[in-house]
């Protein structure tokens, strides 16, 4: 009895082995399969040099003078610093790259993107509130909010697509801090993972908060174990009450006459060059009343960073608010899918229903309202700050 038991023991463990090493050996493939098209994705991105967002294929100069905006970066670089100081030796090495490392640059919303720096999943508990509280020293309470609920709305896509935590999850995101955290001198922080992108430039006390990308599918939570969590509905009704408040004159204006069948966001990963058509209705064209309703728009979008710097930056998207266009693609029912832009000198928005990617196993394929991206970047050479590096470059060696 005792050998039968034996001989079934080790059949077992033999077939456990069996089963075990063909798994490991396709995870190792899977990686490097996705380590591969993280490669090409950025040897095609990064081919040519940055320019930044032309508009009318052009670039307009002197937009973002080097100067004081009287609101303190100290609590962004005190929580870096803490943050940092929390990361093991090898954890550093990996997270730490010089301020004009093209590491900037390689930034992706698709899950199988190969992401640099320390993630989530790997931090200890104490690592992983100090990568918080430098979030929460950069952003707004409400950006704090819809960050983590983009990271728990992962997971519910992890959920719903047979438990794949592996591709999706609420850890998988990573930050590497680029330059030294300094009172005078350039530097800044990445966030990276699915469908959640924040690039945070520093110098003295400016901040440029872009490229920037929130978006989430499901954006609602209705069931598992983050059900009830909801995001981006104030950017997709504000937008639509926009566009409705608009006359019926203002509104053919503003409309693209274009089919809302496909995704239309042009400002994701790698189009840090693109050049943007002039489209839409211009705020010289809009009422007093209708100007501050898009302030208002763009404010919500805006609003993502730390009270403070979010209202530097609005007052200089207000003083180019005549030249700010808006453009629109798709119907304005009360449940319409749609696309719409936001183009001034000095800010890009984008947002767009998109079709299912990882749900198509749900949803049919056409754009739907559980399937949100937004896109928020700084166009005539400023995103990620490269303007104002270049400019301190003239000003100081390096």
């Amino acid at each position: 009895s005792r050998q039968i038991m034996l001989n079934r023991t080790l059949a077992a463990l033999v077939i456990s082995a069996t089963l075990i090493l063909p798994v490991a050996a396709q995870e190792t493939d899977k990686f490097e399969r996705f380590r591969q098209m993280s490669v090409k994705a950025e040897e095609k991105g990064l081919a040519e040099p940055f320019r930044g967002v032309a508009i009318g294929g052009k670039i307009e100069k002197g937009l973002f003078p080097i100067r004081s905006t009287g609101v303190s970066t100290a609590p962004v670089r005190e929580a870096a610093d803490s943050f940092m100081a929390m990361l093991s030796a090898e954890q550093l090495d990996r997270t730490r790259y010089p301020v004009d490392d093209p590491e900037w640059r390689k930034w992706m919303n698709q899950y199988f993107y190969v992401r640099q720096g320390v993630s989530f999943k790997e931090m200890n508990e104490t690592q992983r509130e100090a990568a918080f509280a430098l979030l929460r020293a950069s952003l707004s309470a409400r950006g704090m909010q819809l960050s983590r609920d983009i990271m728990r709305l992962d997971h519910t896509l992890g959920e719903l697509t047979g438990d794949k935590f592996d591709e999706y999850g609420e850890w998988l995101y990573s930050i590497t801090v680029m330059g030294e955290p300094s009172e005078t001198a350039p530097w800044g922080w990445q966030l990276e993972g699915h469908h959640l992108i924040i690039n945070y430039f520093v110098l003295g006390d400016q901040v440029v908060m872009s490229p920037a990308y929130f978006g989430s599918e499901p954006v609602k939570a209705e069931s598992g174990k983050h059900k009830g969590i909801e995001i981006l509905q104030d950017e997709q009704d504000m937008g639509l009450a926009f566009m409705r408040g608009l006359t019926e004159e203002q509104q053919a204006a503003a409309t693209l006459p274009l089919e809302k069948d496909r995704n239309f966001n042009v400002g994701e990963a790698f189009k840090d060059n693109i050049d943007i058509e002039v489209t839409g209705i211009p705020g010289s064209d809009l009422s007093d009343a209708q100007r501050s309703e898009l302030l208002a728009l763009i404010a919500q979008y805006v609003g993502n960073m730390a009270d403070g710097h979010a209202a530097v930056k609005m007052q200089e998207v207000a003083a180019h608010i005549n030249d700010t266009r808006f453009t629109w693609i798709g119907d304005t029912t009360d449940d319409a899918v749609f696309y719409y832009r936001i183009l001034s000198p000095v800010i890009l928005i984008e947002f767009d229903h998109q079709r299912p990617a990882n749900l198509r196993h749900i949803y049919p394929p056409v754009p739907n309202r559980q399937h949100i991206h937004t896109v928020i970047r700084t166009p005539n050479g400023n995103d990620y700050g490269k303007d104002l590096l270049r400019q301190h470059y003239e000003q100081h060696d390096h």
